[in-house]
């Protein structure tokens, strides 16, 4: 039997998002603007020759995990200190990457710089065809408590297929047992987190991702019907920020607010560690090969 390969959209979707993720994590420093940084991402994305983003940027701060983009005239700059989480992904043709790093805005965090790092590297050292799911979380947990820290298990990576960004079977943090088998072919994206809480997450009440519900058909307003079906034909599967949205003629937040309560929209919410400690990330695309994994994001920087 031939042994398989990964497209060649997926391969340039890794490529982009390598790219650009090398040269915004430079540009992250104190004083800087999160919406710029935001802003930057994406463009360079596009700019490179990527089809579009497979999700809005993310950039996370300090005990922030996950899920938080700017929002529409975003004041936000970043610290002086801690720790800035940049996860950002392309898509070609609806082949999708996700990538992240962590940055260390003055040097303090070394410890969870490593911890995730290291994770990572676990992981992608033991995927194969029939490892199970639950080997590879064992494998980032104890890389990150070998450091003192704690991985976050609420949170974990996911299978990739085209236009779906999370597919199927999922990635754990932590051992958890067995698990759904890894198979030749198969595009995952794994990311570790590491953390000084209690490694649980929370939802915080504000959320600008957003993604739509293709098989929703609840009715709606008209000004809302509109929107959602602007937000269908834009952004098809593929999750999207509320910035993205734009109108002199009605309250876009507004709309969208309408859309969650009918269902024909899923929010996001900003996930912060359940007992604000600090949160480092790290992560890659990869694909899993009769050899082992092929990393599809990787940088020449690592």
């Amino acid at each position: 039997m031939m042994d398989r390969h990964p497209h060649p959209d997926s391969v340039r979707a890794g490529q982009i998002a390598a790219r650009v993720i090398s040269e915004v994590a430079s540009a992250i420093k104190p004083g800087v603007s999160v919406l710029k940084i935001c802003h930057l991402a994406e463009r360079k994305i596009l700019e490179y020759g990527a089809t579009g983003l497979a999700f809005p940027c993310n950039v996370s701060i300090n005990e922030e995990a996950a899920h938080y983009t700017s929002p529409r005239g975003d004041k936000r700059v970043f610290p002086d200190q801690g720790l800035v989480k940049l996860d950002l992904g392309a898509h070609v043709n609806g082949y999708l990457s996700d990538t992240a790093v962590t940055v260390d805005l003055d040097g303090s965090y070394d410890r969870f710089i490593a911890a995730s790092r290291a994770a990572l590297d676990a992981a992608i050292e033991i995927v194969r065809p029939g490892v199970r799911v639950g080997e590879v979380g064992a494998a980032i947990e104890r890389a990150i408590r070998k450091t003192g820290l704690r991985p976050i298990h609420q949170l974990s990576g996911h299978e990739m297929k085209p236009w779906t960004l999370h597919a199927g079977k999922t990635v754990p943090n932590i051992h958890m047992g067995g698990g759904p088998i890894m198979k030749e072919g198969e595009v995952y994206a794994i990311e570790p987190f590491a953390t000084n809480g209690n490694g649980t997450v929370r939802s915080r009440r504000d959320a600008y991702i957003f993604s739509n519900v293709m098989s929703n058909r609840s009715r709606v307003d008209r000004l809302a019907n509109e929107v959602r079906n602007i937000a269908r034909r834009r952004f098809k599967t593929l999750p999207w920020a509320s910035r993205w949205l734009k109108s002199d003629r009605y309250d876009v937040d507004a709309v969208i607010h309408t859309l969650v309560r009918a269902g024909a929209v899923r929010a996001y919410p900003v996930l912060v560690e359940g007992a604000n400690g600090m949160v480092s990330q790290f992560e890659h695309t990869v694909f899993v090969s009769k050899n082992g994994a092929i990393v599809l994001t990787g940088r020449g920087d690592e």
